[in-house]
């Protein structure tokens, strides 16, 4: 898996997830479980990654709905 997203706004994380399963292009969100650690506050990024064969793909998907990629 290639990360291809990293944000502290869940928001931003399931819209992404949305449209790139819309596209099919499988996703997967990691560090969900983080907030456990940290109380819930949000302070910790989630990722959401591809497959490397997706990778391209799924960056014009997001680009083109213009959610920036926070690399």
């Amino acid at each position: 898996m290639q990360e291809l997203l990293r944000s502290t706004d869940i928001t931003i994380i399931a819209f992404a997830t949305a449209l790139l399963e819309g596209e099919d292009i499988a996703c997967f969100e990691q560090d969900v479980n983080m907030s456990v650690l940290e109380g819930g506050i949000g302070i910790f990024p989630r990722r959401l990654m591809v497959r490397p064969d997706d990778h391209a793909a799924a960056v014009k998907v997001l680009l083109d709905n213009d959610i920036p990629l926070g690399l």
